[in-house]
């Protein structure tokens, strides 16, 4: 598959770890830990922008869900258990594989299909709701993946965007803390230069009628390995962005 947003380092890296997305106790246990944490902050976001209840069985009903650099399908069952039209999308066919097996195993109905952001904004595809999680600080062309996202969110359409601080700290927790000495992801897994402040990630969205509404950071305990929102954007952070009001 080729693209200008992929990088072929970043297919390689994932392709070599596409078999253990469901491994809790492996080298994806912080998506697992993590998960729980932010289904809670995305439902609440979702439900207060859509006007659905929180409260329904089903709070995301009607609503549909694009989740993009899906990985093995984690956040996207987790939003098709709520009850939303998901659509998981990746660039890694392993990754694509994965993530299916894993649905037919847990009943969780979600369509996976292995293509650009670029190429479904140019079929016209638009979601409510747009899932940009852990992906920005991986792609080669910013400016264009992010364009190709900002399109395909429908008029009242509302975007997150997960992602890691560009600072010292960032570096020392982020890569230092993180890949060597805790050894809680794989060497190699970021890219420091790749990682993106609040403000440049807020132009790329303003640029196309998008306004954030709402910031918080994401902190990790290092030794209950547990993790809280958090008023800091200073490492970890979520955007989420809806269209401004014409």
């Amino acid at each position: 598959m080729q693209s200008p947003t992929i990088d072929p380092r970043e297919i390689a890296y994932y392709e070599r770890l596409a078999g253990e997305w469901w491994d809790e106790q492996g080298k994806f246990w912080p998506l697992h830990r993590l998960n729980g944490l932010r289904v809670e902050y995305l439902k609440q976001k979702i439900c207060e922008h859509h006007g659905n209840s929180g409260d329904a069985e089903k709070p995301l009903s009607g609503l549909r869900v694009v989740d993009i650099g899906c990985g093995g399908g984690i956040l996207a069952e987790s939003m098709a258990r709520l009850g939303a039209s998901v659509h998981g999308i990746d660039v890694v066919e392993k990754n694509i594989q994965a993530a299916r097996r894993h649905s037919l195993q847990s009943g969780q109905a979600v369509d996976y299909e292995q293509v650009t952001v670029e190429q479904l904004a140019a079929r016209g595809a638009r979601y409510d709701v747009l899932l940009n999680m852990e992906v920005v600080e991986h792609v080669a062309d910013l400016p264009l993946f992010m364009t190709a996202c900002n399109q395909l969110l429908a008029d009242r359409g509302i975007q997150f965007v997960a992602t890691i601080n560009r600072n010292l700290r960032s570096y020392l927790f982020a890569i230092v803390g993180a890949e060597y000495i805790l050894g809680w992801l794989p060497r190699g897994t970021h890219s420091w230069r790749r990682f993106l402040r609040p403000g440049e990630l807020r132009s790329l969205l303003r640029r196309d009628g998008l306004e954030v509404i709402d910031a918080t950071g994401v902190a990790v305990n290092p030794l209950t390995r547990e993790f809280r929102l958090a008023g800091s954007l200073a490492v970890n952070y979520m955007l989420c962005a809806a269209r401004r009001e014409s």
